[in-house]
């Protein structure tokens, strides 16, 4: 057994076992990209390196055999800015989408290109639940939403963007007219209580959050019916108030207990029953965070940008109540971010005063880590396109015109025209955001993909293969999908091609895709790092290690 300290946690291992392994052994995660379980290692992409104490330099974990008496730094500075680096050299060769334009712009951050493929499969019931993990209101902003998403539609550079907005307002109306309208499974009971004032779209979306995450919830609106401004200022020929009370029915059949008629003069009423507070009471008038008992600036409540947490430890404030909010679904962003800010309060009070605290890890056991509030993923972009690369994006759509509802605008779409209308997405976004380790750890370690400048590749996909799509701009090299398809025994597989700078991965003697992989298509789309290869119907949730 070889006997060494990792961070300065001792572990032993058996005879060549590796300083990668050893420190999964003791449960620390070193990032990889060009490294699999049972597979050779490339040592290419030098993420998963670290410090030998007594030796120059650094070492990958992943080809370096762990022996008697080392003495391992996985965390220090060096490492840290060694594997950053490493990133964002890769990132400066990388080219495509990690989210779609219309996803990257929409302010509540909603998966738009997920739910239309969902909706072109005739899924709507997933369509719900991938609307919902970002929207609990579909029906009611599908109907009132300036739908800012369509202008970074991509599609409207051809003839015009895809009608999102109407498409998840089908969702929601769906949903709605469904026997039993889709609800989250709760998580079991946390036993902690979160107080709302204000049942406008802010404290609305915060408690469908909080309640699915298992903490109590309670809103408190001095209005005779919960809604807020959509229930009070937007027109009935606009927003049918039946729409609007179905979802928040939903909302209450989720577990929430609403108050109404009931003025919350100042937050102290309430701290004695709650472990948390939000104010979500729309835009205050001069004067009312002073009377609840809350700092004020010179929009309203006192906040941080990023947490929404007041200076007053254990309250938070979103939507209206920060600054005056002219789209409802910058309200709903708002209360979804307060929701994970609270629950990152609630399991570790990490979010003080306004200062998020937020630590990657615990060693220690003694406090958790908490709850990511970050409000925006990480995501590279392919920016303008270059003449001859639209057509690429719409090998991928129908060529049909936008469509109309036949009906007219006020009636939506019915599920035809949504199916013929999703069709025509041109799906710019990556189809593995969530299994792409580039992204994943270019995101733990704040990696940047402008920091070095490379000549831009061509957009280029190859989708003759029916199950995976592949896109050489995204391909790292790593050389694992080589080794999948040698394992499988492919007659031709994939190999490097060309010399140097200018190596891809490719199909030899310039065969398809669809002629390389015919037994190891889904297991390259597994080992695959990076976006390459993937399923065309989306990512795999369970990536290997």
């Amino acid at each position: 057994m070889a006997k060494l300290t990792i961070d300065n946690r001792p572990i032993e291992v058996p005879p060549g076992a590796t300083v990668l392994e050893a420190a999964r052994a003791l449960g620390i995660e070193i990032p990889t990209l060009c490294h699999l379980d049972g597979f050779e290692h490339s040592t290419s992409c030098f993420v998963c390196v670290v410090k030998v104490k007594g030796k120059p330099g650094l070492v990958p974990s992943c080809a370096t055999v762990a022996t008697d008496g080392m003495e391992i730094e996985s965390e220090s500075a060096e490492v840290r800015d060694a594997r950053k680096m490493a990133l964002e050299l890769l990132l400066s060769d990388h080219l495509g989408d990690c989210i779609g334009p219309c996803h990257a712009v929409c302010p509540a951050h909603m998966n738009i290109p997920l739910m239309i493929r969902q909706i072109a499969a005739g899924r709507l019931r997933d369509a719900v639940v991938t609307v919902k993990e970002h929207i609990p209101l579909p029906s009611v902003l599908g109907r009132i939403c300036p739908a800012p998403c369509e202008k970074g539609c991509r599609r409207g550079q051809h003839d015009a963007p895809l009608s999102i907005c109407l498409l998840k307002r089908i969702v929601g109306d769906a949903d709605l007219a469904a026997p039993e309208p889709w609800l989250p499974e709760r998580k079991p009971s946390t036993g902690r209580r979160v107080a709302i004032v204000g049942a406008g779209p802010a404290g609305l979306s915060a408690a469908w959050y909080l309640l699915r995450d298992g903490h109590a919830v309670t809103l408190f609106d001095d209005h005779a019916k919960p809604g807020g401004m959509l229930q009070y200022a937007v027109p009935e020929e606009k927003l049918p108030r039946a729409a609007l009370d179905a979802e928040i029915a939903l909302i209450t059949r989720l577990g929430a207990e609403v108050r109404l008629g009931k003025r919350v003069e100042c937050i102290a009423e309430l701290r004695g029953d709650s472990d948390a507070v939000l104010i979500a009471a729309g835009e205050l008038r001069p004067g009312d965070a002073a009377r609840l008992g809350l700092p004020a600036s010179k929009t309203g409540v006192e906040a941080d940008r990023e947490t929404l947490a007041t200076p007053v430890r254990g309250v938070f404030a979103a939507g209206g109540a920060i600054r005056p909010q002219k789209m409802a679904v910058r309200s709903v962003a708002d209360g979804r971010a307060a929701a994970a800010s609270i629950a990152a309060f609630l399991s570790a009070p990490s979010v003080v005063g306004g200062v998020s605290t937020r630590r990657e890890s615990s060693r220690d056991g003694d406090v958790p880590p908490t709850v990511s509030v970050t409000r925006h993923d990480f995501s590279t972009h392919i920016g303008k396109l270059r003449e001859g690369e639209m057509p690429v994006f719409l090998a991928e759509a129908t060529d049909s015109p936008r469509v109309e509802p036949a009906s007219g605008a006020a009636a939506g779409f019915t599920e035809g025209e949504a199916r013929r209308e999703a069709l025509r997405c041109l799906h710019c976004d990556c189809r593995k955001p969530g299994a792409c380790r580039l992204r994943r750890w270019s995101a733990a370690l704040d990696a940047s993909p402008s920091r070095f400048k490379a000549e831009r590749r061509n957009f280029v996909q190859h989708r003759q293969h029916g199950l995976i799509l592949y896109e050489p701009g995204k391909c790292i090299r790593c050389g694992l999908c080589i080794q999948v398809c040698a394992r499988a025994k492919e007659e031709l597989g994939l190999t490097f091609i060309g010399r140097g700078f200018d190596v891809v991965v490719g199909v030899p003697f310039e065969r398809s895709i669809a002629e390389g992989l015919r037994k190891a298509a889904r297991d390259c789309a597994a080992a695959c790092p990076t976006g390459a290869l993937a399923l065309r119907e989306g990512e795999d949730p369970s990536p290997p290690r």
